[in-house]
């Protein structure tokens, strides 16, 4: 179990992003996005998550009537930070993976230009330029990498010693 922080501005500003870019598409659609105080149930692993946004079509299914959990999640982002890059990637990734809703797993870098996308039930691709254009396929969206990374500046990165 990981006890979580708050996040940091460029975390924030990605996260905002996203959100703002998703609401407009999915407004004349029966679907929702829900920021990251909606907490995900991994029925077949009993995990609970929250993760950094949430997209449901259909209707949305919830664990009870507080409405605080979803159960069948078609979209779920995660904004990578350097302590939880491995969990996300790795064994939540594992979690996520038995949620039989799920069509999308989008992971968002936070200290450099990087996207992934994981389709299921099989498919992955990535991006690190911010002209691309993320295809959210199953919710009918797409991202641009420019508009999610908007207001967000990275440190040069230091140049690497080429192999001669």
């Amino acid at each position: 179990m990981f006890a979580m922080s708050g996040a940091r501005r460029k975390h924030n500003l990605i996260q905002t992003n996203i959100i703002r870019e998703l609401g407009q598409p999915l407004r004349d659609q029966p679907w929702e996005a829900y920021p990251s105080g909606m907490r995900v149930q991994i029925r077949a692993t009993g995990l609970y998550t929250y993760p950094d946004a949430v997209v449901v079509c259909g209707g949305p299914v919830f664990r009870d009537d507080r409405e605080d959990t979803s159960l069948n999640p078609t979209l779920i982002i995660e904004v990578l930070s350097p302590s939880t890059e491995k969990y996300d990637c790795g064994q939540k990734w594992e979690h996520y993976q038995k949620i039989e809703s799920l069509r999308h797993y989008l992971l968002v870098n936070s200290d450099r230009v990087r996207a992934d996308l994981f389709t299921l039930p099989t498919g992955r691709t990535g991006t690190s330029n911010r002209e691309d254009t993320i295809e959210l396929e199953a919710i009918h969206c797409r991202l641009k990498p420019a508009d999610v990374y908007e207001k967000v500046k990275f440190e040069p990165q230091p140049l690497r010693p080429q192999n001669l």
